[in-house]
């Protein structure tokens, strides 16, 4: 079982860990990947940089599946980590032993999202463009998310105050005016009515069921209203997601080929056996999968049929958001369809991860902030954070 990529001694009581997907001069960056195995950067992740001005010190990477698009990480090519049968995501083991304050990830494909909600952990998806992507592993960019991991909404607050805000070094970072109100001292408007998208919880398992109802329970209590809401819609983002996900890695991925840097094939005679060789060999399955899924999905033949669709479905769905978000503060979904993922299910379906970011595939492709709590999710307007953080402790207190 292996939980970190590479470990650093440091006494301080302020620890951050960051993800095999967050770019770091101080240990290797290797996504995942055999490709990238040993990849020194030459600069580091603007968030990462901004805790450490804060006074955060890194602790260490925790491995990834390979470019973050499976379901907890177990596609890395250094092997699943593994309890037994039981899949465990590696950066949420490190946050759960208390061996650092909070981790920061790249949320692809909504991994970390689904180990926080399995881990009773806390977890936030900021809105996109808040947080700077700079010196992160590039897979979807429109959708990926610099993200942040911890044991309470709590220490969430404090963390994203000071990761959020514009970077001119990312060209998709938002003024620094939409990012203040992420700031703690922000004024924010409270959780007052939330949706629960009963559609979204048909098929999941008993327990994330009763969670979601002890979640419900607990926002009622507390003088939050919950209405029970029907949304078609919205499930549709799960096939959009899949398109533009595998359409953008297809891209981003393009330039592993071996002559510049990565993994290069000893079994060459000419370029073409080169690339080939290189990426056949350096490559998993999942992302082979993915690969070649955007490939078709960009030909010729499909460009308009399929991916041009998929964006036009893109703006179906924040539209549907939109209209939900005039009578509701927050909608309440979940982030998985079960408590845990064992070996037995990947090998029944290898494709899995891309049929349980149904729960996740939402706020990824609409860029919109989620948080974990509780075992559920909870989505909100874009720039609400504060307002989901809270509703977040609300939960935290009243469930202790």
């Amino acid at each position: 079982m292996k939980i970190y990529t590479a470990k650093i001694d440091t006494a301080s009581a302020l620890k951050v860990v960051a993800d095999d997907m967050i770019l770091t001069t101080a240990c290797p960056t290797a996504a995942g990947s055999k490709m990238l195995d040993g990849y020194m950067s030459l600069f580091e992740s603007e968030a990462l940089t901004r805790l450490k001005n804060a006074g955060f010190e890194l602790c260490g990477k925790t491995d990834v599946g390979e470019f973050a698009i499976d379901l907890l990480g177990e596609t890395s090519y250094n092997g699943a980590c593994t309890d037994g049968e039981k899949i465990l995501n590696p950066t949420a083991e490190a946050v759960k032993a208390n061996e650092a304050a909070i981790a920061l990830t790249l949320d692809v494909n909504g991994s970390v999202r689904r180990a926080a909600a399995q881990n009773d952990l806390v977890s936030i998806k900021p809105t996109y463009g808040t947080v700077s992507r700079y010196g992160t592993i590039p897979v979807a960019c429109s959708g990926e998310t610099v993200s942040l991991l911890a044991s309470s909404a709590g220490v969430l607050k404090e963390a994203l105050d000071i990761i959020a805000g514009h970077d001119d070094k990312d060209g998709t970072s938002l003024s620094e005016e939409l990012c203040a109100s992420l700031k703690k001292d922000a004024p924010t408007s409270p959780v007052k009515r939330v949706a629960y998208f009963a559609n979204m919880f048909e098929g999941v398992s008993e327990c994330i069921a009763q969670k979601a109802n002890a979640f419900c329970e607990i926002l009622k209590k507390n003088g939050i209203e919950v209405v029970e809401v029907e949304e078609s819609v919205i499930a549709a983002s799960r096939v959009a997601w899949n398109i533009l996900m595998s359409a953008e890695l297809c891209n981003n991925v393009s330039r592993y080929d071996g002559v510049k840097y990565g993994y290069r094939t000893q079994n060459f005679t000419n370029l073409d056996e080169l690339y080939t060789n290189t990426r056949t060999e350096a490559f998993g399955e999942l992302l082979k999968t993915a690969i070649l899924f955007g490939s078709e999905t960009l030909s010729t033949d499909n460009y308009f049929k399929v991916y041009d669709k998929a964006l036009r479905t893109r703006r179906i769905i924040v539209e549907a958001f939109a209209k939900i978000f005039e009578s509701f503060d927050a909608v309440l979904m979940p982030a998985c369809s079960k408590t845990e993922y064992t070996t037995q299910d990947i090998e029944a379906n290898k494709y899995l991860a891309f049929e349980e970011n149904l729960y996740t595939a939402p706020a990824s492709i609409t860029g919109l902030p989620a948080v974990v709590t509780g075992g559920v999710q909870l989505v909100g307007k874009a720039f609400s954070e504060k307002a989901l953080l809270d509703a977040a402790e609300i939960y935290e207190k009243e469930s202790k």
